[in-house]
């Protein structure tokens, strides 16, 4: 390099290409460009300015046909600096002619591929020890040959300045350290959440997470960062009944009457349920208030629109399930589906419409329902269809209709229905499940949503339409899947004992698909006796 400008008064500017002589007379070393500059050099030549650039400081070649790679740093750059393609030609005047060559080759690095390496991560001490071997292998005495760093740069997909920065890295520290020079926490800092805040925060302000973070002074995405990491969760409440301490009593005594009598002090099991048939009515409606579809881009958005979404098409349904049946060999002979009974009627219509003449039977709901008609529709409907469709081997067993305590419904001694029940040589009576309780019921614990959402699936524009998809989504509902919904209602019954009769419990799973497929399905599941022991005596 040339000297700096205020020093040229008492320094001769060095002709870098030729040695120093004896005769000189002011003799003055050369200085060795690969080493830093001592104190001691400092005084007998300028300090070297080894930041300058090669684009403000300009070097030429003074001898192409002698020596293809001479390079005269004393005198300016008239035309562009070629260095030749051949690999087996090396460079080193001084560490910064080997910092320009890896310019050089920089120039048309950034169309390399990166893939097999996400960009921006920081290299692995195992990654960047490899580079460092490749480019130490392919060096000769110290200094790198044309060509080598694109070669790794490309192998390791990075960039030619990672390579360069660590070969630099190694060549300039002690016992070639190539460690990454970034501390442990460089990064940028969290902004710490005392998490117990959130717990004195009511819970009407904490209904989404912009709520929560505008009560906490924090960002709407750090707190979904949390919810990510687990340290946080989202809960659905919903509405569920009033239990008064009358109401646990009654289910706690329901869950203990449940499992086998002989065996509950010391191996509580609970009852096949083969004989009980579960009923209830529920109102099944044409459509929902709100529908999501998947369309094209293209695609025109459909129109859903009706007279009033208060009041859009319904019909009450009594539906009446029974535990599957299954042989041995897992065969099914009993499906448990009793029957689905709409609340309708058949009337004439009086006028004449585009649709219809005057005259033409026309199927509209009920508008009401009253004990009368469900003591109807328990002995002309759901009678019969026990009768045609119970197994003949178990005839002679008592069969339970299990109802919830609505006040429509059927008293379990009128005697009308005890006289219709004993018809055909059955024993079929009435039994009630405890108030407020629909998770001791097989039809509002699962079947009624499983059955409704593949109605949804049928387009129902008329009152026979709907009729006709609860009764196909009925008729069509897996066996299997109504069976894992009884051993539902066992676990249920033990989170019930658990929370001494409150709803204060979480749905527990048993991985019953699995367990069906490898034929380990139980149908009656054991209870904990210490468990029962104590609700025995909590009742006492």
């Amino acid at each position: 390099m040339a000297a700096i400008e205020e020093d040229e008064q008492f320094v001769p500017i060095l002709d870098l290409n030729v040695a120093a002589r004896e005769e000189d007379e002011r003799p003055i070393p050369l200085p060795d460009l690969n080493m830093d500059v001592g104190e001691e050099d400092q005084q007998l030549i300028a300090p070297l300015d080894v930041n300058v650039t090669m684009n403000d400081f300009h070097t030429t070649i003074i001898d192409d046909t002698f020596d293809n790679n001479v390079f005269d740093l004393n005198v300016p750059l008239s035309s562009p600096l070629n260095i030749g393609d051949s690999s087996s030609e090396t460079y080193g005047v001084n560490a910064n002619i080997e910092s320009w060559l890896f310019e050089e080759e920089d120039d048309d690095s950034t169309d390399f591929s990166t893939e097999g390496r996400a960009m921006g991560k920081d290299l692995t001490i195992d990654q960047r020890r490899a580079i460092y071997n490749i480019l130490l292998g392919k060096s000769i005495d110290g200094k790198l040959k044309h060509g080598v760093t694109r070669m790794a740069a490309l192998e390791f997909s990075v960039s030619i300045r990672t390579v360069q920065r660590i070969w630099r890295q190694a060549k300039f520290s002690v016992n070639a350290d190539i460690n990454n020079k970034k501390t442990g926490n460089c990064d940028r800092k969290k902004v710490q959440i005392d998490l117990d805040r959130i717990r004195t925060i009511p819970l009407h302000k904490r209904t989404s997470l912009e709520s929560l973070a505008c009560s906490l002074n924090v960002s709407k995405t750090k707190l979904f960062g949390l919810l990510k990491a687990g340290e946080i969760r989202r809960h659905s409440n919903s509405i569920k009944p009033l239990l008064k301490d009358s109401n646990m009593i009654a289910r706690l005594q329901f869950c203990i009457s449940m499992l086998e009598e002989g065996i509950i002090p010391h191996d509580p099991t609970f009852k096949g349920m083969f004989n009980i048939i579960h009923i209830d009515e529920k109102w099944f409606y044409k459509s929902k208030k709100t529908e999501k579809y998947y369309l094209l881009p293209d695609e025109e958005d459909p129109i859903h629109s009706c007279k009033s979404k208060n009041f859009i098409g319904k019909v009450m349904f009594l539906v009446a399930i029974a535990q599957p049946r299954f042989d041995a060999q897992g065969n099914e002979f009993f499906n448990g589906k009793i029957g689905v009974f709409p609340f309708v009627r058949q009337e004439p219509v009086r006028r004449s419409s585009a649709n219809r003449l005057a005259g033409t039977l026309e199927t509209k709901p009920l508008p009401s329902v009253s004990r009368d008609v469900i003591r109807e529709y328990l002995i002309e409907k759901l009678l019969p269809a026990i009768r045609e469709k119970w197994p003949k081997d178990d005839m002679m067993n008592s069969i339970f209709i299990q109802q919830d305590n609505a006040r429509t419904h059927v008293d379990r001694n009128d005697e009308e229905f005890c006289r219709a029940a004993k018809e055909g040589g059955f024993d079929i009576r009435l039994k009630c499940q405890p108030p407020n309780s629909p998770d001791l019921n097989i039809l509002d614990l699962g079947f009624f949503s499983a059955i409704q959402s593949l109605q949804y699936k049928e387009p129902s524009n008329t009152t026979d339409e709907l009729i006709a998809a609860i009764k196909k989504s009925y008729d069509s509902f897996d066996v299997k899947k109504s069976n894992r919904i009884f051993l539902s209602q066992q676990l249920t019954m033990i989170e019930i004992m658990k929370a001494r009769g409150s709803h204060k419990y979480i749905q527990p799973h048993m991985n019953k698909e699995r367990l069906e497929n490898l034929n380990e399905l139980p149908t009656q599941l054991k209870c904990d006796p210490t468990l029962v022991e104590e609700i025995l005596q909590y009742l006492n």
